[in-house]
């Protein structure tokens, strides 16, 4: 005969439990002995490792009582189908698994190992996470719209980034953030961008010219990017600049 606690860590569950099972009728409770203790037989031992092993696989207390009274056919029926959604909560949990592995992996997820490089080159630069991150953002839609137009488009930015003149103006760019509109630095800097890019699509003459795909340019017009009074500014004066270049070629 079995004393409740040698049960209770037979089936690898509490003394408590086992009362609960007594409560709720899942488990006979035996009348005690001479001595005032209840004793279990193998039976019961069994019974409740049944129990237990329902209850973790999900299944409700109320349906195990249904299964521990169902005839043998019944009850392996039953297990089939209870595995059966075991089996489908495992590929869940798997799946569910892979999806963390990618959130592991970062920009990784999302981008491929040639723009991931773009981006550690710019955090090499020393730019903001602002700026990276407006970066990475965009890559993403870019590649979601028009794969060959960002495959492009990045090949021209790997080339650019090579360059010392456009890495500093890029630094640049990302520090004027925060410079007031009216610092006299914008003109300057506006100056440096209109001469590199006329110096940039100069000794690119021979090359033939990239087609924009319509998608890229309806996202360009929806895109919303962090801006400021001092990038406001900086555009319009960029544009004037190369418009006052245009006029003097």
């Amino acid at each position: 005969m079995i004393t409740i606690g040698r049960l209770a860590e037979y089936a690898g569950v509490t003394i408590k439990a086992v009362r609960h099972y007594h409560r709720l009728g899942l488990l006979a409770e035996p009348p005690r002995d001479s001595s005032g203790y209840r004793s279990y037989s193998t039976a019961d031992a069994l019974t409740l490792v049944k129990i237990r092993t329902l209850a973790e696989a999900g299944v409700p207390l109320a349906r195990v009582k249904d299964l521990l009274a169902a005839d043998p056919e019944q009850f392996s029926t039953a297990i089939a189908e209870i595995d059966q959604t075991l089996q489908a909560r495992a590929e869940d949990i798997q799946r569910t698994r892979d999806r963390l592995a990618h959130l592991r992996a970062g920009d990784r997820l999302f981008l491929g190992p040639a723009v991931v490089g773009y981006l550690d080159r710019l955090r090499d630069l020393g730019v903001s996470q602002r700026a990276v991150q407006m970066e990475r953002d965009g890559w993403i839609l870019m590649q979601s719209v028009s794969p060959g137009q960002a495959a492009a488009w990045l090949a021209d930015k790997l080339d650019a980034i090579d360059d010392p003149e456009f890495a500093a103006i890029y630094r640049d760019y990302d520090t004027a953030f925060d410079w007031s509109p009216d610092d006299p630095r914008l003109h300057e800097l506006a100056v440096r961008t209109a001469r590199w890019l006329a110096d940039h699509h100069a000794t690119r003459r021979d090359r033939p010219r990239k087609t924009v795909d319509p998608k890229v340019v309806s996202l360009a017009a929806m895109l919303t990017t962090p801006s400021s009074s001092a990038w406001d500014r900086l555009a319009k004066l960029a544009n004037q600049q190369v418009d006052e270049d245009q006029i003097h070629q």
